[in-house]
C-alpha cells in the first residue's frame, strides 16, 4: 500500500471553467515550432536551414553547452522559419506539416534488455532528454550526472488543471515501459506522486499519495517531504504526461508527441480535452472557443505558473493546460478593491464572500489590483508555502545574492513554482516567481 502524506498548507483556488471528461474536436495547425525559451538552462544551436525536409524525430536544435541533448521536430514537414530577436537570439523554428505525419525510425525496444547508457542514448536521439529536469537549479538535466533519485509528478493541482487519470487512459502500457526506463538511469529509487485515490496503477516504483491543496502536486512539493535535496546532491523530475511519451519510444520506436489537452477557463465558450500535438499553434486549440478576444488573456498552462500567449504563439513544451480567463483592462471600478464584494475572491476575510465559503466558482481577471511596494513581512506567504523553508527571508537572500544564505535557506530545493502561490496572495505585489527564476541562473553560472 502507498504511503500518504497530507498538506495541510496551501490554497485551491476554484475557477470556472473546469474541463469535464469529454473530447473536443481540434483545429488544424498551420505550423508546429520548437520555441527554445520553453526549456531553462540550454543554449540553443539551430542545425537545420530554412527549406530543409524533415521527419518527426528529426533534430532541429542542439544544446551548444551541452550538443548530445537534441530538440527534434514534432512533425514531418518544410524547414519554413528560423526566426531570431535581438543579438541573433533563436525566438522560434518553424516546420510546415505534411498532409501525413513520417517518423524518424528508431526501432522498437525492450526497456528490460536495456541498460542505463542505451537508455540515455535512446531519449537523447529521439529528443526526449529535455523533459527531464534537475534539482538544483530547476534546468534541463545534465545526461553526465548520475542522480540520488528520480521524480515523477502524476497529477497537478494547480487551478482547473487536467485530471491525470483522464490523460493516462489508453497509454497505461507507455507509462509503464517510461516509469521501467527512468529507473535504469539512478541507483537510487524512482518515486511517483499520486492523489490519494488514484485509479492509475503502476509496478515497480516507490509511490507516495498526496492529499491537501495545491501546490501539493507539485513536484517540489513532493521531494521536499519525501526527501530532500541536500547540497551537492542531484535528483531528476518528470512529469508523468511525458513518461508516456518516454514510453511510447520505447515501444512504438517513434517520437510521438501527442498529447491531450485540456481547454478550460471561464473565457471559453465549451471545455474539454483536445488532442493534440507538442509545438502546435494556440489558434489550432482554441479557435472559435474564446468568448471575446479583445478582453481576454489566454495562458499556455496554468494561471499561476502559465505563460500569456496569442493565437499565433505555440503550446508550450511542458504544458497540458490553455487556460483563458478576463484580461480585466476594460474594467472600471467604484471605489476598485474597497468595495464590498459578493462575487470577488480574497484569501482574507477582506470580502464577504468568505462566508460563501470556498466551493463558489470565481471568475477571476489578469489585474494585479495595486501597486508595486516593499516585501512585507506579515508571514502571508507561509500559510500557502508547504516546505521546511523560511520563503521571505529565502527571497531576502536571493535579492542580495547572498550565497552562503540562499544555500542555508534551502535555494537548491525550490523552482519558481513552488513560489507561485506566494505571488498569488502577495499584497506587495512582487514579481516573486521571476526572483527565484533570476537567483537560480546566477547561482547555476556562479557554481558552474
Amino acid at each position: 500500500m502507498a504511503n500518504v502524506i497530507t498538506i495541510k498548507k496551501g490554497l485551491d483556488i476554484n475557477l470556472k471553467g473546469k474541463a469535464p471528461e469529454t473530447m473536443l474536436n481540434a483545429g488544424k495547425s498551420a505550423t508546429y515550432a520548437i520555441v527554445p525559451d520553453y526549456y531553462t538552462g540550454i543554449v540553443p544551436k539551430v542545425v537545420v536551414h530554412q527549406g530543409d525536409k524533415v521527419k518527426a524525430g528529426s533534430t532541429l536544435m542542439i544544446d551548444k553547452n551541452r550538443p548530445e541533448i537534441k530538440f527534434v521536430s514534432p512533425v514531418s514537414g518544410e524547414v519554413v522559419a528560423v526566426n531570431r530577436g535581438e543579438k541573433r537570439k533563436v525566438l522560434s523554428i518553424v516546420v510546415t506539416p505534411d498532409a501525413q505525419i513520417e517518423y524518424e525510425d528508431f526501432g522498437k525496444k525492450n526497456v528490460s534488455s536495456l541498460n542505463a547508457e542505451e537508455v540515455k542514448t535512446e531519449l537523447l536521439n529521439a529528443g526526449m532528454w529535455p523533459f527531464i529536469k534537475q534539482r538544483p537549479y530547476d534546468i534541463v538535466a545534465s545526461p553526465s550526472d548520475s542522480p540520488r533519485d528520480i521524480f515523477v509528478t502524476a497529477f497537478n493541482s494547480a487551478p482547473l488543471a487536467p485530471d491525470f487519470d483522464f490523460l493516462v487512459k489508453g497509454n497505461e502500457a507507455d507509462l509503464q515501459s517510461g516509469l521501467d526506463a527512468l529507473a535504469k538511469l539512478t541507483k537510487g529509487k524512482v518515486y511517483v506522486g499520486v492523489k490519494k485515490g488514484t485509479s492509475v496503477k503502476i509496478n515497480n516504483v516507490e509511490t507516495v499519495e498526496f492529499a491537501g491543496p495545491h501546490p501539493a502536486g507539485n513536484v517540489g512539493v513532493q521531494i521536499n517531504h519525501i526527501k530532500p535535496v541536500n547540497k551537492g546532491e542531484v535528483v531528476w523530475t518528470v512529469n508523468a504526461t511525458d513518461v508516456i511519451l518516454m514510453g511510447r519510444l520505447f515501444n512504438k520506436g517513434v517520437a510521438d508527441f501527442t498529447r491531450l489537452v485540456a481547454v478550460t477557463g471561464s473565457e471559453t465558450t465549451e471545455q474539454g480535452y483536445v488532442k493534440a500535438l507538442a509545438g502546435c499553434t494556440i489558434e489550432s486549440l482554441v479557435g472559435g472557443r474564446i468568448k471575446n478576444g479583445e478582453h481576454v488573456r489566454i495562458i499556455s498552462g496554468n494561471v499561476l505558473t502559465g505563460t500569456k500567449v496569442s493565437m499565433e504563439n505555440y503550446l508550450g513544451a511542458y504544458d497540458c493546460q490553455i487556460t483563458a480567463i478576463p484580461e480585466g483592462d476594460e474594467v472600471n471600478e467604484f471605489l476598485g478593491w474597497a468595495t464590498i464584494g459578493f462575487n470577488k475572491y480574497s484569501t482574507s476575510h477582506s470580502y464577504l464572500t468568505w462566508l460563501i465559503g470556498r466551493n463558489k466558482e470565481y471568475v477571476i481577471d489578469a489585474r494585479i489590483k495595486g501597486g508595486k511596494r516593499a516585501m512585507i513581512m506579515s508571514h502571508e506567504y507561509d500559510k500557502v508555502f508547504p516546505f521546511d523553508i523560511m520563503p521571505e527571508y529565502l527571497l531576502k537572500a536571493i535579492i542580495t545574492f547572498d550565497i552562503d544564505k540562499m544555500e542555508n535557506l534551502g535555494i537548491y530545493e525550490v523552482a519558481p513554482e513552488d513560489f507561485a502561490l506566494c505571488e498569488f496572495v502577495d499584497t506587495s505585489k512582487i514579481e516573486i516567481q521571476q526572483i527565484v527564476r533570476n537567483g537560480l541562473n546566477l547561482l547555476y553560472k556562479e557554481m558552474n
